[in-house]
């Protein structure tokens, strides 16, 4: 057997499983998306020849979303990618304990996020969470930190960024390992700074890294659902409220399913123009890859 040919035959379970969970309900998405199916029609799909998708065009609720929806990824994978650099560059060092700090590190990323959604939702409970405890023992007044469209979105990023971060560390730290120590020494030599060896050796050869770690987080931040659903249930006033989120209530609340797959499909095409951007940007050069970054 050709090696080719072994290689397809290993990966066909893989593939199969592949086919299962994502390209049969992204079809059914896709077919469900030129249908209505509400209560209106007894929830039987009926032909509507892509009303949904003229509705999708017109609905400022979508919009207004799928604003929100950007917003929030691109600051938590932001913040999340620099952060995840800091604390891998700090955990690559020989630290004392060094082991134990790596893997209390990944505590919270361990966490199921509705749980640790409702712990954040603990915190900031106005007025008996431990946070406008301590306000009130410096003296100040109890605050509704969920009760706030400016505040609410600042803690579901700040509760995004505390759950994934160390994720993105765990993949840049991998990335840290394959380094050669011998290349690192030799730029010390030559008389080069923390700062050059971070600029001119590690960046560039963390590249890979941080595009993977990109295209993770991008996936998972713009379908986020579970903790803007715990946390903050969308308010205050739809202020957080996701695109995920708003296919939810679509499906679920309204049982409108025609609509609810159009929002959901509607997202992962938004997912596959940005990623799709990025990389062709990538292909002609405007963004930079190893080699060039390297030099």
């Amino acid at each position: 057997m050709k090696p080719r040919a072994a290689s397809l035959l290993l990966m066909a379970p893989a593939l199969l499983l592949l086919a299962v969970v994502f390209l049969y309900p992204l079809l059914r998405y896709g077919w469900l998306s030129f249908h209505a199916s509400s209560v209106f029609t007894g929830l039987v799909p009926v032909p509507n020849g892509g009303a949904n998708w003229a509705r999708l065009l017109d609905d400022a609720r979508f919009w207004k979303d799928a604003g929100q929806t950007l917003r929030f990824a691109v600051c938590s994978v932001a913040l999340e990618l620099a952060g995840g650099l800091g604390l891998a560059l700090l955990l690559h060092r020989p630290l004392r304990g060094r082991g134990t700090l790596r893997a209390l590190t990944l505590l919270p990323w361990a966490l199921p996020t509705a749980v640790m959604a409702l712990g954040w939702r603990w915190i900031l409970n106005d007025p008996h969470g431990p946070l406008n405890a301590a306000i009130r023992s410096l003296g100040g007044s109890s605050y509704g930190f969920l009760s706030t469209p400016a505040t609410t979105w600042f803690f579901v990023v700040l509760a995004d960024v505390w759950k994934t971060l160390p994720f993105v560390a765990l993949l840049l730290l991998a990335g840290l390992q394959t380094i050669p120590e011998d290349l690192e020494e030799a730029l010390r030599l030559e008389g080069a700074g923390r700062f050059q060896i971070l600029r001119h050796l590690t960046l560039p050869l963390l590249v890979p890294y941080l595009a993977l770690a990109l295209l993770f987080r991008l996936a998972q931040a713009l379908g986020v659902f579970d903790l803007i659903q715990v946390l903050s249930g969308g308010g205050p006033a739809g202020s957080t409220e996701s695109l995920a989120l708003y296919a939810y209530l679509n499906a679920m609340r309204f049982l409108d399913f025609g609509y609810a797959a159009t929002v959901m499909l509607a997202t992962f095409l938004l997912l596959l123009v940005l990623i799709g951007g990025g990389w062709l940007l990538w292909r002609r050069g405007d963004l930079p890859g190893p080699r060039e970054r390297a030099t």
